[in-house]
């Protein structure tokens, strides 16, 4: 609140009344006879400021003359005019910020496709790869049987084909795979038996809260998903687009995501799917110069040198050596190739400890550790 100077002139000898502006029971003062102190105020206030200066300023000349006996205590009334005044002009600052951010909104950056200096290729990362792609012969994944491949497998309309292919991977961040494919059924089963946009659309909150709400973040990925399907509807004639940047305009899709729905969906091998798995193992493999920070960093590093032939293969192959062998935690390195032929720098082959033998303990050692001997003899006693 500004504040003011009283000044009072010593040439002062008469005093004018009149009527309050804002309450008639009011009575203002002003001395007469000579020149009044000017006041000083900020130059042009700002327009969101001009209600709430003058009324300040008012109320600053009833303050200045709280001395004349004449005067009373302003009334409730006044009060209530002055707090209106400033409810007003914060609603007034409030208007104008919203429409200030409304107007610096930024159009979302497309998402990059290469580094400005590319990354080398590792050495003997093909004699990996290809010692990989053997060791996951041998073995059945999760991800072989309950992919976001399989999703679609019930649908025999291509839109739905492939919104069903979306769906399944917006529901597998943070999801195990059996949970993910068990998610899908259920929801393909609560919205009518076909997994389509309109079906999405016309089905409450609830009905897919309750098919969904194994997987993680069951709350949040149920509103993306029908706000996704509202945008394929109005924005993509109710089918996915077929381009990563229209993908990750979608609320809950991101880089991988949007990948893999081509790799699925459109059958376009526009970059790699990079997932937890991918930037695990690449990074446990000395694929990187350094450790990547995060997914982006490893698809963009392994963009730059892995033949494109490769890009969309390498998401399925290397998720499910990492469901198999390469754990998050306690990989299976005893059961790696990777590691007898040195081309895992992270291998970590510890034996077996054996198991403690437990001391056996001599029948002579338990008697003397047993305490004193006490000797009973019986007595009978003949009749």
């Amino acid at each position: 609140m500004p504040t003011t100077r009283r000044q009072v002139s010593k040439a002062v000898t008469r005093l004018s009344s009149r009527a309050s502006q804002y309450h008639g029971a009011v009575t203002l003062y002003e001395a007469t006879g000579s020149a009044q102190p000017s006041t000083l105020r900020s130059p042009s206030p700002k327009p969101s400021k001009r209600i709430k200066l003058e009324v300040d300023s008012n109320f600053s000349e009833l303050s200045d003359l709280s001395d004349l006996s004449d005067l009373g205590t302003p009334s409730k009334s006044l009060h209530k005019t002055l707090r209106t005044a400033k409810l007003e002009d914060t609603e007034l600052e409030e208007d104008t910020s919203s429409r200030v951010r409304s107007k610096s909104s930024k159009k979302p950056k497309p998402i990059p496709q290469s580094l400005d200096t590319p990354h080398p290729a590792p050495p003997r990362w093909k004699e990996a790869y290809d010692a990989i792609k053997i060791m996951r012969t041998q073995t059945v994944a999760p991800v072989d049987t309950m992919g976001c491949d399989r999703a679609q497998h019930n649908e025999t309309d291509p839109k739905n084909r492939r919104f069903s292919t979306l769906v399944s991977l917006m529901l597998s961040s943070q999801t195990k795979d059996e949970v993910t494919d068990a998610a899908v059924k259920k929801l393909r089963t609560a919205v009518g038996g076909t997994l389509s946009i309109d079906a999405i659309i016309s089905a409450d909150d609830a009905t897919i809260s309750d098919a969904i709400a194994k997987v993680g973040f069951w709350r949040r990925k149920t509103t993306y998903i029908k706000k996704a399907a509202l945008r394929l509807r109005d924005d993509f004639d109710s089918d996915v687009p077929k381009t990563v940047d229209e993908l990750c305009s979608l609320p809950g899709v991101g880089p991988k995501m949007a990948f893999l729905t081509l790799h699925v969906a459109w059958n376009l091998n526009l970059g790699i799917g990079v997932d937890v798995h991918v930037h695990r193992i690449t990074d446990r493999l000395g694929w990187h110069r350094r450790s990547p920070k995060n997914p982006e960093e490893t698809r963009l590093n392994l963009q730059s040198w892995l033949p494109t032939e490769l890009h969309r293969e390498i998401n399925h192959t290397l998720v499910g050596f990492g469901q198999t062998i390469c754990l998050p935690v306690r990989p299976k390195c005893d059961s790696c190739t990777l590691s007898s032929s040195g081309l895992c720098p992270s291998a970590s082959t510890k034996s077996a400890k054996s198991p403690r033998k437990r001391k056996r303990r001599s029948t002579s050692d338990l008697e003397r550790e047993s305490g004193p001997k006490v000797d009973i003899a019986i007595e009978s006693s003949e009749l």
